[in-house]
């Protein structure tokens, strides 16, 4: 498989992986909603997986690759503030902890850039 080929398919399993993370073990990712969000954590928290796994289903078909890989490049800016919060919630933390934590924040733009590339990518094919 070419890798113009392997890139949404890796990007729609990142983002199932994570969608279904969301469900089997929603507490990690209730503590990095932010508090400014209206509702439980909870609810974002699953609210987020079923956005991932309907991206990852988008990504992962090619009639409609284009969009959803924009909405994910979206998705990604819009869950910055998670990862600052978790940045944040884990500075005393020990030394692994902190450092995957703010690890996660430059992480974010190459998910961006990927989400738009296989977008571009998905171009000519639409």
């Amino acid at each position: 498989m070419p890798r113009s080929q392997r890139s949404p398919m890796l990007l729609a399993g990142l983002l199932a992986t994570a969608g279904v993370a969301h469900f089997a073990i929603p507490r990690p990712f209730d503590a990095t909603v932010p508090r400014a969000l209206p509702g439980t954590p909870r609810t974002w928290t699953y609210a987020s997986g079923v956005a991932e796994l309907a991206l990852a289903a988008g990504v992962a078909l090619p009639r409609t690759r284009k969009a959803a890989a924009l909405a994910t490049a979206a998705f990604f800016v819009g869950v910055f503030p998670a990862n600052v919060k978790m940045a944040a919630d884990w500075r005393h933390r020990p030394a692994p902890q902190r450092a995957a934590a703010l690890g996660r924040l430059p992480l974010q733009l190459p998910l961006v850039l990927w989400a738009r590339s296989v977008a571009k990518s998905a171009e000519g094919r639409s």
